[in-house]
């Protein structure tokens, strides 16, 4: 039985996570806040770890204060530099580690895969290059090390839960004009790409985590009224999310479209390739 330690554990993609390994013979230990704090116990977790997934971070989706743009990159860079290294010091080194990233690392002009790409010189950006730099390091004690960047994750629960109650209340409607990137990975895909990172040995290094065809705002709300069967007729305004979010209101108004050229070439299959089809498998899960 090998052994899964994890950050993050208690979010929406963690949790799947740890339920989706647990039913497959896997041994998961959570790595708690405490534990990233305490050096000695995390060593003692790492240990006995074949594998460390780290998830830890901050909510994105919040209003960026001073303050909580240090609590986004401390949660990030320090519980990553803390695992690495935990993992240099102990003696039996897990085999492998994957860590996570965004695709708000690139910028929003065209459409990029991990070797055709532009990235953004923004916060965003700059927090996830300093986020994979960081994992990286891990690279240095011979341990094989991957990165998952981040589309938005659909699943029962997390970004959609939230998104659904507008839109069955008929008041749903895109993001200003609805022509902002928007790329997503349904978390049955997400998984199962984990499931295949750690079962192929020779991939390590960047992978974009989004589904092969990125859609726009427009899309995801046409997609979503459609399966509803509600109207999409009411657009949220920028301003109105920029007075909510301040900064951070960049995360749902300025997108990036991002395709998955590593995992498709590698011989990754997805199940969920379209909004449409994503939209659609997962209303019929909420309902």
């Amino acid at each position: 039985m090998k052994t899964i330690a994890i950050t993050g554990s208690g979010g929406f993609v963690g949790t799947n996570i740890k339920n989706f390994f647990s039913k497959k013979d896997f041994e998961i230990i959570s790595i708690r806040r405490e534990d990233i704090k305490n050096s000695s116990k995390l060593k003692e977790i790492i240990n006995k770890a074949d594998i460390v997934i780290n998830l830890a971070g901050a909510n994105i989706i919040n209003r960026w204060t001073d303050s909580y743009k240090k609590e986004l990159y401390s949660s990030r860079i320090d519980t990553t530099s803390a695992l690495v290294q935990a993992m240099a010091s102990v003696e039996n080194k897990p085999k492998l580690f994957i860590s996570t990233s965004a695709v708000g690392i690139y910028s929003n002009k065209d459409c990029y895969d991990e070797e055709s790409f532009e990235y953004a010189n923004d916060f965003l950006a700059k927090l996830c290059q300093d986020w994979e730099k960081e994992a990286f390091k891990a690279k240095e004690y011979e341990i094989r090390t991957a990165i998952f960047r981040f589309g938005i994750v659909l699943g029962k629960g997390g970004a959609l839960k939230k998104m659904l109650l507008p839109f069955k209340l008929g008041v749903g409607g895109t993001i200003g004009d609805g022509n902002q990137h928007f790329s997503f990975i349904h978390i049955e895909d997400l998984l199962n790409a984990y499931k295949f990172l750690i079962e192929n040995i020779d991939l390590n290094g960047v992978f974009n985590l989004t589904a092969p065809t990125p859609t726009t705002n427009k899309g995801l709300t046409q997609a979503l009224g459609k399966a509803l069967n509600r109207p999409t007729i009411f657009p949220v305004p920028e301003f109105v999310l920029n007075m909510i979010f301040s900064e951070g209101a960049k995360v749902l108004t300025d997108g990036q479209c991002v395709k998955p050229k590593r995992l498709v070439d590698g011989g990754f299959i997805f199940k969920h390739t379209t909004i449409e089809n994503s939209i659609n498998s997962l209303i019929k899960e909420n309902e």
